[in-house]
This record gives C-alpha cells, sequence and structure tokens, in this order.
C-alpha cells in the first residue's frame, strides 16, 4: 500500500476516531452535569486538545504526505556506499581543479615555487575562502579544504603569525548563509590591523607572499555594479574591481621587498585584473571556485607539482564597462504595470538584449577588424582586453600543428600535432575556430567562432600526440531571422584556424564555400526538421548593435525604466493558452502492464499508448502537478517514485536537506577543456546521487555568462555556447549511462537573477539560436538528456515553461527531444501549470502541488495531461529508479500509524477509566 492512500485512510479515521471520543467525552460531561469537567479540569483541557492536535496533523499528513516522506525517505541510505561515492568525489574534484586552474602571469619563471619551502599567505580569502556560490549551487562547506589547509598539506611551512591574524578576523560563520537565495555577500572583509611591522617580520620569514582575492556569488541576486552600500565598499567601484581596502594590502606587500609576489584570484566571475601587471606581482592564478578538495591541487600547482594546463573560457577586459551587454543588465521596470499582488513587481521587469551575438570574444575580437581587409587595430585591441577567452600559460611549451586536414561529406576534419618543446611535462588545450565571410549589412558574424575543441594527455618533454577534431560545415552557418528567417550558410571564404586563444592564430586552412545554402527547404545535418523563425515577437522594436556600423548601435547609456503597452501588460497578467473539445478524447482501459514492460522500447513504440490508457486523469494530474524534488508513484501502471536534488555544484536537496561533496565551480570544470573529465564528473555525481537515493538531478547549468554580473555565473560554464554546451553534454550523458537523469538548466535566457521571477526578455532569433539556445542543443543532441529545466523569466511576453515554439517546435521537434521538461520551482502565479503542460511543459517543481486542474476539463487538455504523463514516465524509465525501486514499506509511516493507535488509545482508556470511575461513584451514591 502506497504512502498516499494510507495517510488519506489515516486523515479519514482519525479525525473520526477523535470526534466519537469528543461527543462521548461532552455525553459523559452532561450526563455528570458538567462534574466530571469541572473536578478534572487538566483532563477537561488536555483531552480535547489532544484529539484537535491529532486530528490537524493527520489532515496534514494527508495534504503534504509526498514532502513529508520525501524528507524522511531521505534520511536512510546505505552509508557505506555514500562515503565511497563521496571518496570518489573529492578525488575527482581535486582532478578538475588541478587541470582548470589557469596561469595568467609568470614573469620570470616565478613558478612553480620550491616544495616544502616557507611561505607568506596574506588575504582574507587564504581562510574565508570561496569554494563555490549560494543557492541552490551551494553545499555544507563545513569540511572543505581552505587555501591555506591546502598548502599546509602540500608541505609548506606557512608563516604561523600571519596564519593567526587571519584567523581571529575570519567572517564569523551566521555572516554567511550559502542557502540563502538572495544573492551572495559582496561585503569585503578584508582586515585593515596589518601592521608594518607584520610585513617586515613576514619579509625576514620568507621572500615569498601568496596573495588571495576572493570574489562570491549566488541564487536570487547579482554582483553590485557600484560597492558604496557594502563594507569597505568603494562608491563608483564594482564588486569586480579590488577596493581600496584591498589595493592598499597590495601595495604594502609589494613594497616591502618580497622577491615573488603570487595572486591567486578566487572568483568565479570574470574582475577586472589590471593590476596583474604591475612590476611587483611576479605570477598570478586563476583558481575560480575550487569545491570541496580544489585547493590541495592550487597547492601542487604552486610547487609544480601539477602543471596548470586550464584556459579561461571567459574574455578578460580591462574595464567591464566596455561590454554592450553592460548597459542593459539589472534593474528595469514597465513602470505602468500593475497587478492584484502590487504595482511594479517582478512581473513588469524587463531586459533588452540590444548587443545581439556580440557577447563576451564575439563582441571584443570583432570590434576592432576592418570589415573590408579583415584586420584587427591591435593597438586599439589591446586597450581593452587584458586575456582573451581561451588564454592561459603553462610552465612548459608547446607546438601546434596542423598535421592535416580535409572536408569531406559535410565534415570539417583537423588533425593538429601537439609537441611539448619544453622541460616539463604538462598538457595542452587545442582550439579550433573559424572565421566565416562576413557581408556588410548581411547577417551579423563574429569574427572569430569557436568550432571544436580537445585536450592531450601529459606529455613529457619531446613528445607528441596528434589531436584530431572535427565538426559540420554546417555548423558554420548563421541564423538569418531578417530575410531568410533560417540558417544561412553564405558562399565565400571560410578560414578554419588552430589559435592558442581566440586572438592568436597559430595555423590555419581555408575552404571555400561556392554557393549559399539556405535551409529553409532541407534541414542541416543535426536538425530533424527545418528551423524557421518562432520568436519573431521576442524581438520587440530595439536598435540591435552591428558591426556594419559601431558607432551608430553600441549603447552609450544604461537603459530607462520604460511604459508597456495595454497589449503587453494583458500578456504579462492572464495566462496564454486556450483550449477546446476539438482532440479525440482520450480511452481508458486496463491491460495489465507496468513500466517495465517498456523497458528497452523506444519512445514511439505502440505499447506506449496501451501503458498510458492505464492512467486515470487523477493519476496524471498527480504525476504532473507535484514534481517537486520528485516524481510521483503510480500505482495502475507501477511506477515507482524518484527523489531528485539539486545541484550543478553537487548534491543540495533544499528541501530534506541532503548534501554532498562540493565540485568545483562550473566555470572551472569548462577551464579544464577536458570532455573527458566532465564525464568523470557526471559519473561521480551519479554514483554519489544513487547512494543516498536519487535519480535526477536539476543540474548542469547551461546559461552563458553574458556579463560577468550574473550572480550565478558560477553553476554556468562560459560566455560561449560550444564549450558550455560540450561540457554539459559530457557530463549528462555519463550521468545518464549510471542511471541518473539530468535536468539541463534554466531554459532559456535566465542569464542574470535580478528580476528573474517573470522578467521579459527582449532578444533577436539570431542571437536566440547561435548562443542561448546552443548552450542546451548541443547536450540535448550529443548528450541525450531525457531532462530540461526551463527558467522564471519570460521570452518575450511568454513564460519559458509554457512556451510552446520553445519547449515543442525547437526543443522537441527540430531537437529531437525525447524526455522531461519541470518548470523552475513553481511558485508565482504566472507560472501557470495548464499553459506548461498545453505548450510542452511536463513537470511542476512544486512538492505541495501545483495542479494543472483546467486541463482536465477538455479533450485537448486531457490530451496534453497523457503527453506530459509520457514524458516523465519515459525519463523515469530510463534511469535506475525502476531497478532500484524500493517496495518495502516506509519505517517513518509504520511509527507514524503505532503513534497514532498508542495517543488514541490512550485517550479513549482515560475517558473510559474516567466513565467507569464515575459509574462507582454513583453506585456508591
Amino acid at each position: 500500500m502506497r504512502v498516499e492512500t494510507v495517510t488519506q485512510i489515516m486523515a479519514f479515521a482519525v479525525p473520526a476516531i477523535a470526534l466519537i471520543l469528543l461527543g462521548y467525552l461532552l455525553f459523559l460531561a452532561k450526563k455528570s452535569n458538567w462534574s466530571l469537567l469541572k473536578k478534572n479540569k487538566v483532563f477537561a483541557v488536555l483531552v480535547p486538545l489532544f484529539l484537535v492536535i491529532i486530528t490537524v496533523l493527520n489532515i496534514a499528513m494527508n495534504m503534504f504526505n509526498n514532502v513529508v516522506n520525501l524528507y524522511l525517505s531521505s534520511k536512510t541510505s546505505d552509508s557505506e556506499a555514500v562515503e565511497l561515492a563521496q571518496e570518489n568525489s573529492k578525488a575527482i574534484t581535486a582532478e578538475i581543479q588541478g587541470e582548470g586552474i589557469v596561469l595568467l602571469e609568470n614573469k620570470n619563471n616565478s613558478l612553480p615555487l620550491e616544495k616544502n619551502s616557507k611561505l607568506n599567505v596574506f588575504g582574507i580569502g587564504s581562510v574565508a575562502t570561496t569554494f563555490g556560490g549560494s543557492g541552490s549551487g551551494a553545499s555544507d562547506e563545513s569540511n572543505n579544504v581552505t587555501v591555506y589547509q591546502g598548502l599546509k598539506d602540500a608541505g609548506f611551512e606557512l608563516n604561523p603569525n600571519l596564519v593567526k591574524y587571519y584567523e581571529s578576523n575570519k567572517p564569523k560563520k551566521e555572516q554567511q548563509n550559502n542557502f540563502d537565495l538572495t544573492g551572495g555577500d559582496y561585503n569585503i572583509y578584508e582586515p585593515t590591523s596589518l601592521t608594518d611591522e607584520m610585513v617586515k617580520e613576514a619579509v625576514d620569514y620568507s621572500d615569498s607572499a601568496v596573495v588571495v582575492f576572493s570574489r562570491n556569488g549566488g541564487e536570487g541576486g547579482d554582483l553590485p555594479m557600484d560597492m558604496e552600500e557594502f563594507k569597505n565598499g568603494d562608491a563608483g567601484k564594482s564588486y569586480l574591481e579590488l577596493q581600496d581596502i584591498e589595493l592598499a594590502l597590495l601595495e604594502k606587500i609589494k613594497s616591502a621587498g618580497f622577491k615573488k609576489v603570487i595572486v591567486l584570484i578566487n572568483s568565479s566571475n570574470a574582475m577586472e585584473l589590471g593590476f596583474l601587471e604591475d612590476e611587483g606581482i611576479t605570477a598570478a592564478l586563476w583558481i575560480g571556485g575550487p569545491g570541496a578538495t580544489g585547493n590541495t591541487s592550487v597547492a601542487k600547482v604552486l610547487d609544480g607539482s601539477i602543471n596548470p594546463s586550464g584556459r579561461l573560457v571567459d574574455t578578460y577586459a580591462y574595464d567591464l564597462t566596455t561590454a554592450p551587454a553592460y548597459y542593459n543588465a539589472g534593474d528595469f521596470a514597465y513602470l505602468n504595470g500593475k497587478h492584484e499582488l502590487g504595482p511594479n513587481i517582478d512581473y513588469f521587469k524587463f531586459l533588452n538584449y540590444n548587443e545581439g551575438i556580440y557577447v563576451g570574444y564575439r563582441f571584443y575580437e570583432t570590434r576592432f577588424v576592418d570589415n573590408v581587409t579583415g584586420e584587427t587595430d591591435e593597438a586599439a585591441y589591446e586597450k581593452l582586453v587584458q586575456y582573451p577567452f581561451g588564454y592561459g600559460l603553462s610552465y612548459t611549451t608547446f607546438e601546434q600543428k596542423i598535421e592535416s586536414s580535409e572536408v569531406k561529406d559535410g565534415q570539417v576534419t583537423v588533425k593538429v600535432k601537439v609537441t611539448n618543446t619544453g622541460e616539463v611535462a604538462g598538457k595542452d588545450v587545442v582550439q579550433v575556430y573559424y572565421t566565416a565571410p562576413y557581408i556588410k549589412g548581411g547577417i551579423e558574424k563574429s569574427h572569430v567562432v569557436l568550432a571544436a575543441f580537445g585536450k592531450t594527455e601529459e606529455l613529457k618533454p619531446g613528445a607528441s600526440e596528434t589531436v584530431e577534431l572535427s565538426y559540420g560545415v554546417d555548423e558554420m552557418a548563421s541564423y538569418d531571422y531578417v530575410k531568410a528567417k533560417a540558417y544561412v550558410l553564405d558562399k565565400g571564404t571560410y578560414e578554419i584556424k588552430v589559435m592558442n586563444n581566440a586572438h592568436e592564430v597559430i595555423d590555419s586552412f581555408e575552404y571555400e564555400q561556392k554557393e549559399t545554402v539556405t535551409f529553409n527547404e532541407s534541414p542541416r545535418n543535426s536538425d530533424n526538421v527545418v528551423a524557421t523563425n518562432q520568436f519573431d515577437k521576442a524581438s520587440g522594436d530595439l536598435k540591435y548593435v552591428s558591426r556594419a556600423d559601431w558607432e551608430g548601435t553600441l549603447p552609450t547609456e544604461r537603459t530607462k525604466h520604460g511604459q508597456a503597452s495595454d497589449e503587453l501588460i494583458d500578456l504579462f497578467t492572464n495566462p496564454q493558452y486556450k483550449m477546446d473539445d476539438s482532440a479525440e478524447e482520450i480511452v481508458t482501459a486496463n491491460h495489465g502492464l507496468t513500466i517495465e514492460d517498456l523497458r528497452g522500447k523506444d519512445f514511439d513504440d505502440p505499447l506506449w499508448d496501451k501503458l498510458l490508457e492505464q492512467l486515470s486523469v487523477d493519476d496524471m494530474v498527480k504525476l504532473i502537478g507535484y514534481g517537486g524534488f520528485a516524481t510521483q508513484a503510480i500505482d495502475s501502471v507501477g511506477l515507482p517514485a524518484t527523489v531528485n536534488s539539486d545541484g550543478p555544484a553537487g548534491i543540495n536537496n533544499l528541501l530534506t536537506g541532503s548534501t554532498g561533496v562540493q565540485f568545483t565551480s562550473g566555470v572551472v570544470i569548462a577551464s579544464t577543456w577536458n570532455q573527458n573529465l566532465a564525464a568523470k564528473l557526471g559519473n561521480a555525481m551519479a554514483q554519489e546521487a544513487i547512494a543516498i537515493g536519487t535519480v535526477g538531478l536539476y543540474a548542469p547549468g547551461a546559461n552563458l555568462h553574458r556579463t560577468p554580473f550574473s550572480g550565478r555565473n558560477f553553476e554556468y560554464y562560459s560566455e560561449d555556447p560550444v564549450i558550455s554546451g560540450k561540457i554539459a553534454a559530457a557530463t549528462v550523458k555519463a550521468a545518464k549511462e549510471d542511471g541518473v537523469f539530468m535536468y539541463i538548466k534554466h531554459f532559456a535566457v535566465n542569464d542574470q537573477e535580478i528580476n528573474r521571477l517573470g522578467v521579459a526578455t527582449w532578444l533577436n532569433e539570431q542571437s536566440l539560436r547561435e548562443l542561448y539556445l546552443k548552450a542546451f542543443e548541443i547536450p540535448v543532441k550529443e548528450g541525450e538528456s531525457t531532462g530540461i529545466m526551463s527558467s522564471f523569466n519570460r521570452i518575450g511576453a511568454t513564460w519559458t515553461g509554457g512556451y510552446n515554439e520553445l519547449l515543442n517546435t525547437v526543443l522537441r521537434n527540430e531537437w529531437g527531444f525525447k524526455g522531461t521538461v519541470v518548470t523552475d520551482y513553481n511558485y508565482r502565479w504566472f507560472m501557470d501549470p495548464t499553459q506548461a503542460v498545453l505548450n510542452g511543459g511536463d513537470l511542476m517543481l512544486n512538492p505541495v502541488g501545483k495542479e494543472p486542474t483546467a486541463a482536465k476539463d477538455t479533450t485537448q487538455g486531457r490530451q496534453a495531461l497523457r503527453r506530459a504523463s509520457k514524458n516523465i514516465m519515459y525519463t523515469v524509465l530510463n534511469s535506475a529508479a525502476v531497478e532500484n525501486y524500493d517496495t518495502s514499506f516506509p519505517l517513518w509511516l509504520t511509527l507514524w500509524i503505532i503513534g497514532n493507535v498508542l495517543v488514541l488509545t490512550t485517550l479513549g482508556t482515560w475517558i473510559f477509566l474516567k466513565n467507569k470511575k464515575m459509574k462507582k461513584v454513583e453506585l456508591e451514591q
């Protein structure tokens, strides 16, 4: 018997028994002329009170049985399996960090340091390390390895006076709530009591100093563009700049006489790092968010045990305000928006993606290119860009050379020979970009676009390895949303380039496309059907940035608040769906099938129709409406319940409190440029999930770093959709092979946290398809994902979780997605469950239920319920859930039943004894 049935019975039986007992008590009281109650005041109060309490508890238990069962059942797991899985996760985290660290500067070969040497460590981040971020992507950090601990464990002798100083100034834990959903803590906690004498003593202790600067982010808020309101912040400076208090510390260290000053950048968000070029800074490492054990690898990079091989996955500009997206990131409202919940709330906010495709390196690598000659104004470029996308140094040197190349059968194939020409073993990254022919006034095109990448194994000095990379010719097509309204591969010369990074060419060859190909009748090779305009209504009336007229289209001031039209307000305030009875009625019948009978069957196998006929409408509403951190059991088809958890950086169930090992931040994973390592991460996440009884994960995050200020950039991979998509695909596919399904999130264009709840995002279809959707397209097609999480925001005026063109036309029809679309946490009125199921959504992420009740009333709605139910069941079937289904009766429910019986028996006995005593008194009288 399932939990729901038992709690339903008890919700009826217990109140009924309580009512009978209460009635009998009143009968006895009246019979005694109320003397029974007058003489037993404690009895008179406690018995009715307990009866009311037990009644309320059982009614509540029935209402929230799903939440209670999820919470209490999660407390039982195989501790040995959990321990083994977590030890593996810790090892993988350290390995990822070791390959993800980026060597930014190494003047005069300042690194590596001598092993087991004495070392001074400065900066509050050395003890209060930022391991990742807050919110659903957070984890329990209590046992994580700090920078200090990592250095100590590696054998470095740390200056004890500095250790004591920073430990005594460490922010108290109550100041840091990693599970808060209101953004990060942006105060600067750098202590100011470091004296010149302490620094002088430090120079005497060791001639080497490490300085740690940390930044954090979190769900629910973006990083401040002005620090005036925060502790030790400077007016006019953003959080991603060093504040005066930090610059003062750095100056004190630089002027003290250290031979080596090494800076560690402990931030997943790209910072302004111009200060690293100062002669007093001898080396710098970007370490991102190192997770539970990553700082052990930071120490190994510092002492040379690991040769850094990470490459940046964001462009690092000297001034973050030079990016066009900066002017359209933040809080922008329709001031005339009104709703019964109040004026000017989240639902009447907007965001304009005026920059079009020119995000990150697509802007910086194109901005100073002559549209006729293709030459770059290097002087102008170097004033803006400090470290290009794909940049990273090594302790050794490499030579890359194209060994062979061909374009055949629609595929570009490049073989690159990589040779270690230095004196230290190491790994190298191979990056292949293309430059497409640009016609001024035609389709917008970035000067370079990442097409493929790979990484060598560790190469000893003098050793070589050939890395083979390939991609489709039609992947170089651009999306023309204005004229062709389809993908277009322009005729002309395509330069295929092997590059050190997005700016430095190593070797190249040309491919000549003889004729323009417009994919408006036949689809690209990877598409199931032709991709045509689906999002015209999301373009708005914006003026988009164009390389044909930089000066006339680049924004020069931040967007102002606006006014919404009546039509727009109507779209914002009313669910966007219509239903009728034009569809065929669903058929219900019992064929004696269970979900296991479909194991190994294709999604389109006709046996699915038979199985679906066994579902009642109530079954479907329950399955769809109660998807908060779980999927429901359905007895009529033998479908087991599942537990689902966040998140991208490790197990983190905000409902049950279950947490796992904290992996590195997503940007560190991407910075490895290693898809095999991403697959190992997927395996580790799956093994840990299964050990604690979870088969579904709300991960990974595939949104882009549209700007460095997004609070959740630590969860996401990069500013580029190709590396984002490839890393996500490897992770998802590996987890799926181990029996865990992943919901890739947040689909789509949820690239900032401010106003995320219903913000109207306006953008053209080219940027939508080439950037923001592509990061999801790749893991759907290559990773064979069976899960997607839609987002809080709107694209144009339509909520993504109920957007037919997004969830059906593009995701399912074009890309061939088979599986479940779950909403983001479904607790706001505009996230209408009926709109969702009618337009391609399947599962409502709400543990207490968000039922698509209106869908029950029409044939169209019931057909939609059936489609959504199939999608959910297909996802569950293709996981470890069915194989590992635990049919045992939950221990907590047994104890709950026993507790109810004991309470009712005790109260009943008490009343019975009082009645017996009363009768005895009557007889004696």
